[in-house]
């Protein structure tokens, strides 16, 4: 399975914090998963980081690094991505979290997520 790691889950793993579940867990360590991160997550990383907010533990650039390290391949934003976006109902309103369900259903792959929000978009969104 194509798995697609929202920002906090990608976070979650590579700090190793308990508000990672074991489900998740076990879907990130799966041997025949492939785990992306978006470059959108590095970006919000990137964004929130450097403007001292959403208490980032790492930069853009330790978040890249460490996802490299575990093994995760990265997914660049298309403009087949970006047109996704707007055929989306205004279910969530934060635009990183929009452009990540527009790569995992266009792709597609299933979006890894904590946010009930997102699981709101379709069956292939796993909340966990």
């Amino acid at each position: 399975m194509r798995l697609l790691l929202d920002t906090h889950i990608a976070l979650w793993a590579i700090t190793d914090s308990p508000a990672l579940s074991a489900e998740a867990r076990r879907y990130i360590l799966a041997p025949n998963n492939e785990v992306y991160v978006s470059a959108a997550s590095i970006w919000e990383i990137s964004i929130k980081h450097g403007l001292g907010r959403g208490n980032m533990p790492v930069s853009g650039s330790e978040a890249a690094d460490f996802f490299t390290q575990a093994g995760y391949m990265t997914l660049d934003i298309s403009c087949q991505h970006a047109v996704y976006v707007e055929t989306l109902p205004a279910l969530h309103a934060d635009p990183f979290d929009r452009m990540l369900v527009a790569q995992a259903l266009s792709e597609p792959m299933r979006l890894l997520t904590h946010d009930r929000n997102l699981a709101a978009y379709s069956d292939t969104v796993i909340l966990v």
